[in-house]
This record gives structure tokens, C-alpha cells and sequence, in this order.
């Protein structure tokens, strides 16, 4: 088989539509056993933007061992050129990508390692740890909450709550305005998605207006919290910028709420469909859940770099300008690393899933934070609503690069 016979003619792994029907793993599969550096034609929409104009596609990168070698060289591959998001819902002009460069996981170093040095004082061990007692009670009051409702959805009542609220915890943000986050993050990431209104430019504009706020109002009352120490110079390292903390602000609300959510969604769908492996979470609590319920999850199911140079990659020659897709969404079920990557198996030890971004500088600075919160929650979920059932499959979201769910109706009790 040759790589032009892998995929059917127009196929597009960042098509909103076959990811909306399901990961397409057979596609992925085909992929890694016989073009696993494949060429993926897209529409010039598509490609608005990126640079060199006129690129025609992407290279999928579908092995685990190539998506991880790319992630770890940040020498020969870069965020910064084109940006980390592989597709946007809406034509994208080049000094809109340009200006994306604020955000941390579109920056190369040394700017990325100077931004995450002064993002990283929020995110010590010692600063997570602190949340852990709060982020126990409130895990209990939610599952406790919905067990008192009797039915829902799933996503909403309890996927997305712990996230938002340790957000808010951890950056300050008072808890009765924790829903206009999870409310601008779906409208962000929701320009493909017909089910949810609201303009995703509107949403963005809206988080900043609200980040600025809260920057503006730390600066004149400083406390101890996050927000405090992002924007203040420490130990001879300056603060954020507005526009720097504005975006970090974003970048939680999508990163810190939609992935974790989607990671604690899909893993709850998944122990509905392995009730075994439901009843060794209540029983046994292994360490070794999270990585399977994120490697399952894969919430981001794919980020671009782009090459700085020629350089080669598994014998494929790359020209300098093109743009590999890391499908963290395909490495993390591929064959020659995971033993039957396609059965959930919460006591799967090793687990080098690729979930958080893969390895290299852009591994995810809250992966602590996102450990703690689904460890958390399924720990309340079993001790709480140990017979939690499922109603109805579960709804999936229309999007090209968020492997995310939007309803999944339950029985809590």
C-alpha cells in the first residue's frame, strides 16, 4: 500500500465533521502502519494565514515516536511561526496569527521560556497542593449536588464544574462569575458547532475586557493570589503585560476549563462502557487512572509546528515552512507502544500518553492542576454516586482539533 492509498480523496483528519461522528481511528491506524508522515490536502480556506502563503495542507504526523521526537525540538520546529491551532472556523488573516504570539503556546523560546518562567510561580507543586482540601469539599458538593437533582447532563453538572471553580480559586475570580468563563470558552471554541450561539471573535474580546478588569483592580489591591503574582516583577523577573495576561486569562479559560472537562467527560463515558473498570475505581483507587482516562480522553486531539529548517523526520525530508500536525489523537492508541490501546485500562502501567502536549517545552504547564481535578472528582463521583448510570450516548462537539463532548444524560443515583 502507498501513502496516496491511505486515506480516501479529500479526507481531512481536521474535518469538524468526521470528528464530530468519532476520533477516526481506523483512518489513524492506516496511517501509522503504511504513510505515517502523510500529506493531507486541505481547502484554501483553510489555510488562510499561515505562512508561506499558498501551502496546500499539512503533513500528519501520526506515531507516537514522531510526535514525540517533533514536540522535544523546539531547535528545528516551531509554535510561533504559524501558531500551535492547526484549523480556525473562520478565515484567518496573517496579522491575526501574528498577533497570537502572545499566548504561551504560540511562542518559541526564548520568549516561551521567559513567559512560562513567570506563568510557572502559579503553578508550583506547593501552590496546587494548597488546593488540594478545597478542591476535596468541592468536589463532594457538586457530585452531592447532582445526586440531589436524580438526572442530568453529565457534562455540565459535573465534568465542568470542579475545573471551573479551581479555577476561580486559583486566579481570584469570584464563584458566581465562574459561569461567564465556561460560557466565553464554549463560544470560543464553538464556531464550528451550530448548537452553540455567539460569535467566538465577541467571546475573546469579552474575556480580555474581563482579564484587564481583574489586572487593573490587583494592580491598585494587590493579594496573595495568582493574578497578584503574574502581574508583579519577582525576584528580579518582570510581570505580565496586560496583553500577556489577558491571553493568559484565555488560555486558562480554554486549557484549565474545555480540556479537563472533555478529559472528565469522555473518562466517565468510559467507565460506563467498562463497568469492570468502574468497579476497581471504587474499590482499588489506582494512581494509575488518570493517564488511562487522558490517554482514552485525548481533549486536544491535535496541535501544528511548523519546520525552521530542512530537516528530516524518520527518513521524510521536511522543507523549511511546512506545517506537521502532531495527532496526539493517534500516538496515544498507537500499537507499538500501548498493549491494546483500544481497551480502557485504568491499572495500564506504563502509560507514556501524549495527552498533555506531548514532551518538550510545551508540555502542559497545568498538567498538576488537571491530574488533581480528576482525581478528585472521580474519587467523589465513587464515593457519592458510586451507581451513576447512563441514559443516552453521549453528545459529541463539532470541532476540528477539541476531542470534546457536550451532553451525556445520566442517572446520578
Amino acid at each position: 500500500m502507498t501513502a496516496t492509498d491511505v486515506l480516501p480523496d479529500g479526507f481531512d483528519f481536521t474535518d469538524p465533521d468526521v470528528n464530530q461522528a468519532a476520533i477516526p481511528h481506523d483512518a489513524f491506524r492506516a496511517a501509522r502502519q503504511h504513510a505515517p508522515i502523510q500529506w493531507v490536502k486541505q481547502e484554501p480556506t483553510w489555510t488562510t494565514g499561515f505562512a508561506p502563503e499558498g501551502q496546500a495542507g499539512y503533513y500528519a504526523i501520526t506515531r507516537h515516536e514522531d510526535v514525540s521526537a517533533i514536540s522535544k525540538d523546539s531547535k528545528n520546529w516551531s509554535t510561533a511561526e504559524n501558531g500551535a491551532i492547526i484549523r480556525f472556523p473562520n478565515e484567518m488573516a496573517r496579522e491575526m496569527i501574528e498577533m497570537q504570539r502572545v499566548i504561551l503556546i504560540n511562542q518559541d523560546p526564548p520568549e516561551h521560556t521567559q513567559t512560562r518562567a513567570i506563568i510557572s510561580r502559579g503553578f508550583t507543586p506547593r501552590s496546587i497542593a494548597e488546593l488540594e482540601d478545597t478542591m476535596v469539599s468541592r468536589g463532594k458538593e457538586i457530585v452531592e449536588a447532582a445526586v440531589a437533582r436524580g438526572t442530568g447532563n453529565f457534562v455540565e453538572e459535573v465534568a465542568a464544574e470542579l475545573p471551573l471553580q479551581a479555577i476561580a480559586d486559583l486566579i481570584g475570580v469570584p464563584q458566581e462569575d465562574r459561569h461567564k468563563l465556561f460560557d466565553w470558552s464554549n463560544q470560543m471554541l464553538a464556531g464550528e458547532d451550530p448548537d452553540y450561539a455567539g460569535n467566538n471573535d465577541i467571546a475573546a474580546a469579552e474575556i480580555l475586557g474581563y482579564a484587564m478588569m481583574l489586572a487593573a483592580d490587583r494592580k491598585a489591591n494587590p493579594r496573595d493570589d495568582l493574578i497578584t503574582k503574574l502581574i508583579e516583577a519577582h525576584k528580579g523577573e518582570r510581570g505580565l503585560t496586560d496583553d500577556e495576561f489577558g491571553y493568559f486569562v484565555i488560555l486558562l479559560a480554554v486549557a484549565g476549563n474545555e480540556t479537563t472537562r472533555n478529559a472528565i467527560s469522555h473518562g466517565m463515558n468510559a467507565f460506563f462502557d467498562n463497568p469492570e473498570q468502574w468497579e476497581i475505581w471504587k474499590r482499588d483507587r489506582p494512581a494509575t487512572m488518570v493517564d488511562e482516562v487522558v490517554r482514552w480522553a485525548t481533549p486536544v486531539s491535535v496541535f501544528q509546528r511548523t519546520a525552521l529548517n530542512d530537516v528530516v523526520v524518520s527518513g521524510h525530508q521536511f522543507t523549511k515552512g511546512e506545517r506537521a500536525a502532531l495527532f496526539y489523537a493517534s500516538a496515544n492508541f498507537d500499537e507499538t507502544v500501548f498493549e491494546d490501546p483500544f481497551t480502557f485500562n485504568i491499572l495500564r502501567d506504563p502509560n507514556p500518553q501524549l495527552g498533555f502536549g506531548g514532551h518538550g517545552a510545551h508540555y502542559c504547564l497545568g498538567a498538576n492542576l488537571a491530574r488533581q481535578e480528576i482525581r478528585v472528582i472521580f474519587d467523589a463521583i465513587a464515593d457519592y454516586a458510586p451507581d451513576i448510570s447512563k441514559l443516552a450516548d453521549p453528545s459529541r462537539l463539532r470541532h476540528s482539533w477539541v476531542n470534546g463532548l457536550k451532553d451525556l444524560q445520566v442517572k446520578y443515583a
